[in-house]
C-alpha cells in the first residue's frame, strides 16, 4: 500500500481529515469536484464552504455537548476550529464565522501544506485499491451516490435539507428591530448585541402564519420523498405541525426586551444573525425553507422590520445524502465490504458542521495510523467525539437510523454520587469527565509506540 491517502470531498470533514493526516506525515490528495462540477447550494470553489448557516452553534464547553466538541477539536489541533476562531463574528454564546473568509482561510492553509495536493475533478466510482476517505457530505454527486447504493444495496440514502435566506443589513428597519442576544449572553458588549430582533404582535404573527401556509412550495421530483431531519425543518413544515410551533421554536420571544417599547412583551420574535465580518449581511435564524423564491420574498416582508428587506440569498431545498452507517461501517468507520474505504462527515449520519468536521478529524487520524502500520486506541465513548462515532458505528439501531447532532443523550450516564443532580451539575460532570478522557486519549494516540497492526 502506498503512503498516500485519498479523500473525496473538500468540505469541512474532508478538509479536517486532510489536515490531520498530513500533520501525521501522510501524503494526502483531496479530490474536489467543484468548481468543475457545481452544486445547487455552493457559490464558490473554496474548500470548506459553508452552505447553510454560518454558525457552529454553542461554544460553551461546560454546559453544551457541541461546545464540548469544539473544545475537543481545538485540543486535537483542528484546522476547522482554528479558522473558526480566527474568522469569528459576534453571536452571543455561539461561534459564528464570516463564511467567505473562513473558507478562503481553510483553502489557503490546505493548499500551502507540503503534504497536501488538491485534485479538482469528480470521482464517480468506488475505488478498488489504495486508502480512501469519502467525505462528500449532503451533496454527494448522483453518480457516486449510485455507486454507493450498488455496493450497499441501500435504497434509502437521502433526505432533504433546507437553507435559510440572507438579508442585506441596510434594508432592515432599525426603528422596529433592535440588537440583543437572548438573555444578553456573551462576554463583551459586541457579543451581547450580536443578533437583530424583529418583534411581532399576535395579529402580525397570525398573518405571517397564514401567509406561510398559503405560499407556493418547491415540488419534489418524481420518486423523491421528503424525510426531513428534525433539527433543520423548513419553517413551513413546522407551521403545518401547529400554528404555535414556530413561537416555541425559532420565533420564541423569551430572554429579549424591546428598547423601543420595553413595557410590551413581543408575541413572537424573528432573530437575524450577522453573516459576515463587515456586518452587511444577516441570515434569518432557523428560517430554512422550501418556499419558491417569489413566495419567500413576499412572506418574509410581512415581518415588521423586514417590510423593505433586500435578499442577498433566498432559501432553498436540496438532497442530503447519508449512509446507514450502523449497518455498513465498522468501528474504524471503514466500509465493511471494502475496508480500504472510510466514510466521514455528514454522509455518515452525523448532523451539523462541527459534528461533520469531528468525524473528518477522527477518520484522518485513523487512516494515517493505518498507513503507518499502527492502530489508534478506541476513542472513549465518554467524550463528544467518541459518543458520536460510537453512535454511527453501532450505537444506533440500524432499522431506525437517522442523522443526529451531538447531545448528552449519546453519553454514558454520569455517576450520581450524593443523589440526583440538577441539569447544570450533570452537564458539568459530563464535560469534566470528557475533557480528562479526551486528553488521555490524545496522549495515547500521539505516542509513537502505538500498537503495531
Amino acid at each position: 500500500m502506498t503512503n498516500t491517502l485519498h479523500i473525496i470531498g473538500g468540505g469541512l470533514a474532508g478538509s479536517e481529515a486532510a489536515w490531520q493526516a498530513a500533520n501525521q506525515g501522510i501524503n494526502v490528495v483531496i479530490h474536489e469536484m467543484r468548481p468543475k462540477v457545481e452544486t445547487f447550494a455552493h457559490k464558490t470553489g473554496h474548500l470548506a464552504e459553508m452552505v447553510c448557516s454560518n454558525s457552529f452553534r454553542s461554544d460553551d464547553s461546560e454546559q453544551n455537548a457541541v461546545g464540548l466538541l469544539h473544545w475537543e477539536m481545538r485540543q486535537a489541533g483542528g484546522l476547522i476550529m482554528e479558522m473558526g476562531d480566527i474568522h469569528r463574528l459576534p453571536a452571543g454564546g455561539a461561534l459564528a464565522v464570516d463564511r467567505d473568509a473562513f473558507a478562503q482561510g481553510v483553502t489557503e492553509r490546505l493548499v500551502a501544506h507540503p503534504n497536501i495536493t488538491v485534485d479538482y475533478g469528480e470521482i464517480c466510482e468506488l475505488p478498488s485499491d489504495g486508502l480512501w476517505i469519502i467525505a462528500t457530505g449532503p451533496l454527494t454527486s448522483g453518480t457516486l451516490a449510485q455507486a454507493i447504493r450498488v455496493e450497499t444495496g441501500e435504497n434509502a440514502l437521502a433526505f432533504f435539507d433546507a437553507i435559510a435566506p440572507i438579508v442585506y443589513a441596510e434594508s432592515i428597519d432599525m426603528d422596529v428591530a433592535w440588537r440583543q442576544s437572548r438573555y444578553d449572553k456573551g462576554e463583551t458588549e459586541e457579543e451581547r448585541t450580536a443578533y437583530l430582533n424583529c418583534p411581532m404582535t399576535k395579529d402580525q404573527y397570525e398573518a405571517f402564519i397564514d401567509a406561510l401556509l398559503a405560499a407556493d412550495k418547491a415540488e419534489f421530483k418524481e420518486g423523491e420523498t421528503a424525510g426531513y431531519f428534525d433539527g433543520c425543518l423548513p419553517i413551513e413544515v413546522m407551521a403545518e405541525r401547529g400554528r404555535e410551533t414556530l413561537r416555541f421554536g425559532p420565533m420564541k420571544p423569551v430572554g429579549l426586551t424591546n428598547p423601543h417599547d420595553p413595557q410590551t412583551k413581543a408575541y413572537a420574535v424573528v432573530q437575524l444573525r450577522r453573516d459576515n465580518s463587515l456586518g452587511t449581511l444577516y441570515n434569518i435564524v432557523g428560517f430554512q425553507t422550501k418556499m419558491k423564491y417569489g413566495a419567500q420574498a413576499e412572506v418574509f416582508r410581512t415581518i415588521p422590520a423586514l417590510q423593505d428587506a433586500s435578499f442577498a440569498r433566498l432559501g432553498g431545498i436540496h438532497r442530503n445524502t447519508f449512509l446507514n452507517s450502523p449497518r455498513f461501517l465498522d468501528a474504524e468507520m471503514r466500509l465493511k465490504s471494502r475496508p480500504n474505504i472510510r466514510f466521514a462527515g455528514q454522509i455518515t449520519g452525523v448532523e451539523g458542521y462541527v459534528e461533520s468536521a469531528a468525524m473528518g478529524l477522527l477518520a484522518g487520524r485513523m487512516a494515517a495510523a493505518e498507513l503507518k502500520g499502527q492502530c489508534l486506541p478506541a476513542v472513549p465513548v465518554t467524550t463528544a467525539t467518541g459518543a458520536l462515532v460510537t453512535h454511527i458505528t453501532g450505537g444506533a439501531d440500524a432499522k431506525t437510523f437517522q442523522p443526529m447532532n451531538v447531545n448528552f443523550g449519546l453519553f454514558p450516564p454520569v455517576d450520581a454520587k450524593g443523589g440526583r443532580r440538577g441539569r447544570r451539575d450533570r452537564y458539568k460532570a459530563y464535560t469534566d469527565r470528557a475533557k480528562v478522557d479526551w486528553q488521555a486519549w490524545l496522549g495515547d494516540a500521539d505516542r509513537p509506540e502505538m500498537a503495531a497492526k
